[in-house]
């Protein structure tokens, strides 16, 4: 894999060099950067190789994503340079003058907080996946062990659009279809938009994103779940951000657990932001599969076991970055987006 890498670095800076204007530099970017680019290929297929090979493969993936990133706005420079010195040269007016020259746009909050939890995952040997948000109500809640009488079948709760249609208010719907597609083992992760009856204030939106991890495989246990969180936590805020687990109850998983990590505006000492408690909101929550869950899917429970979890990506974009208020995510106040 490391002389193909270092192969593609150079197919990449040879075609790099030779464009001469954005739009070109632009098509090569995600030509090898994109979500179906040269690099994203090597990154899906970690999960083939050998678990010892992993960590070193993820490593030399990222390196080469980086420098060919680095090779890409070094040209990018040069040409906006380029264009600006012709530019200059042709005008027949003051140089000097404000020009209405468009702003090059960047990704979202949301958008880099969800493509930086992919890339972790993916670097661990997750799978990920990509799903309707639109759904069945089967898959959102009856092959989940749900309840008839649950409260998030209400429609106080739930956005319906027919008695057996909705839009889907969790990405938990993921694990359905990906376990009725009945190839074992699974290690995916799935992150999109989902939809609730909430109002909105500081902590709630109707409408905010989500990550759903799945692990079904034989012989998958708690300890997996805690060792697969502990090194997600570490990875997206540092080693020095803490965790706690509490017992709770969802329907799909059992035993089932939240976690908490430490305030990021005290690290822990406590403070106004997150109620002199030390800890920030809760961060997620999961558990082992519900044997149920499994057989609804066609899965033999004696013989599969699985964990999955659901993070709310707004939610560890406000704890990354101190944010103690969702709807700067969503108001689209320049402000606040040119400060990422």
């Amino acid at each position: 894999m490391k002389e193909e890498l270092k192969a593609l670095v150079e197919e990449a800076t040879k075609a790099i060099e030779e464009k001469t204007d954005l739009k070109s530099l632009e098509e090569l970017r995600v030509k090898y950067l994109g979500k179906k680019g040269k690099i994203t290929a090597f990154k899906k297929n970690i999960s083939k190789l050998p678990n010892e090979e992993k960590p070193m493969a993820g490593k030399l993936i990222n390196e080469t994503s980086r420098e060919v990133e680095k090779i890409l706005e070094k040209r990018k420079e040069i040409i906006k340079k380029e264009l600006l010195e012709k530019k200059i040269k042709e005008e027949k007016i003051d140089v000097t003058a404000n020009f209405d020259i468009y702003e090059t746009g960047h990704f979202s909050v949301i958008n880099q907080t969800m493509a930086e939890l992919e890339e972790i995952f993916q670097n661990m040997g997750f799978d990920v996946v990509e799903g309707p948000e639109i759904d069945t109500v089967k898959n959102v809640f009856d092959d989940l062990n749900s309840p008839k009488n649950h409260p998030s079948r209400s429609l106080s709760d739930t956005f319906y659009i027919d008695e057996d249609t909705l839009l889907r208010p969790h990405t938990s719907s993921m694990q359905i279809r990906v376990m009725n597609e009945g190839k074992l083992p699974i290690k995916m992760v799935s992150a999109g938009r989902v939809f609730r009856n909430d109002e909105v204030d500081a902590t709630h939106s109707p409408m905010f994103h989500q990550l759903e991890c799945l692990v079904v495989d034989e012989n998958a246990s708690l300890a997996n779940l805690k060792s697969t969180l502990e090194t997600f936590i570490k990875e997206m805020f540092g080693n020095d951000m803490k965790m706690r687990y509490r017992p709770h109850h969802f329907p799909f998983t059992e035993p089932s657990l939240e976690v908490d990590v430490t305030c990021p505006s005290c690290g822990g000492k406590g403070c106004p932001a997150c109620s002199n408690t030390g800890w920030s909101m809760e961060l997620l929550g999961g558990g082992m599969v519900h044997p149920n869950v499994l057989e609804n899917c066609g899965i033999d429970s004696e013989k599969y076991t699985g964990f999955a979890f659901g993070l709310g990506v707004d939610r560890i974009a406000m704890v990354k970055y101190g944010l103690d208020d969702i709807r700067l995510l969503f108001d689209n106040d320049k402000r606040f987006i040119k400060q990422f």
